[in-house]
């Protein structure tokens, strides 16, 4: 971690939470229509977990951490990898992956909201315009009668916007919590914890188990990259950066991430959008927009 207080990092950490987490969305999508979602998400965050801590290991890290440390891994990973990752994960399986970035994206609204509530932070008049318009482009997105005609496809939008919750939730408590100061060694236990956490919800519900020899070529590629790529870079750089930055400035991935997936959906799985959709994410995208550009006290 030589590069821990150099903007450089900082920048190429952006790049991560911003590129990298918005093809995930894609990768999520192609894996999750062949394997349970559970036991997918069990075995991508255990594999990531475990080479994290031997790279830690190997470069000579603590990897020996205080109750209080292992108490906060355990909530962090509840908050982020449980509930607002895996269980998005498994709503994907009703919702398009370029429209469940768009419920993503309302992240930075919920963050902002929280705050408003557990630090009792006053809201700035770009702060009201941009909750409005979050709000507004959110209702618009999601009361297309085109898109929920079905009863599965409506639960999972609404389980999604639970997940957002969590995920918002996560980010404050991340920002102040007691963890290990070595982004590998901290993030690395969560995913491992996370994971066996996942796979007893995976046996809870019988998922079917099997071997990665067994899957398609275009699963084995789509749990290579959500690994390498989504967990133990893209992660380790969601971390880092709740520890350097703002929460607010971190939760900016929430209108980045969405045009990456957009795109990729539509070209990669043929997902369609709507006129409203299209207007929707405009409105929706600008709320995000006013809330993470204005001024911070």
């Amino acid at each position: 971690m030589i590069f821990r207080n150099s903007k450089v990092f900082v920048i190429l950490a952006f790049f991560a939470i911003y590129v990298i987490w918005g093809s995930t969305y894609l990768f999520n999508k192609i894996a999750v229509t062949e394997l349970p979602p559970f036991f997918l998400a069990s075995i991508r965050f255990f594999t990531a977990g475990c080479i994290m801590v031997l790279i830690a290991y190997l470069s000579k890290a603590k990897l020996i951490i205080s109750k209080k440390e292992f108490k906060n891994i355990c909530i962090t990973a509840f908050f982020f990898l449980v509930y607002g990752n895996s269980v998005f994960v498994w709503s994907l399986q009703f919702v398009d992956s370029g429209f469940g970035s768009l419920i993503a994206s309302t992240n930075p609204l919920f963050v902002l909201i929280m705050m408003r509530i557990i630090d009792r932070k006053p809201m700035q008049k770009k702060s009201i315009i941009g909750v409005v318009l979050g709000i507004l482009g959110m209702i618009l997105l999601i009361s297309q009668e085109q898109l929920t005609t079905t009863q599965s496809t409506l639960i999972g939008i609404l389980v999604m916007l639970t997940c957002v919750i969590s995920w918002s939730y996560g980010s404050i408590f991340v920002a102040k919590a007691t963890l290990p100061k070595n982004f590998l060694v901290s993030t690395g236990y969560q995913m491992i914890f996370g994971s066996l956490f996942l796979a007893g919800i995976s046996f809870l519900f019988q998922e079917s188990w099997s071997s990665p020899i067994n899957w398609t070529i275009n699963v084995q590629i789509s749990m290579l990259i959500l690994i390498i790529f989504g967990g133990i870079i893209a992660f380790t750089a969601f971390n880092f950066l709740l520890k350097r930055v703002s929460t607010e400035k971190v939760s900016t991935s929430a209108y980045v991430n969405p045009v990456i997936a957009l795109f990729m959906g539509w070209y990669f799985l043929d997902e369609q959008f709507t006129t409203q959709s299209i207007v929707a994410s405009i409105i929706l995208l600008t709320g995000v927009y006013f809330i993470t550009s204005r001024k911070r006290k």
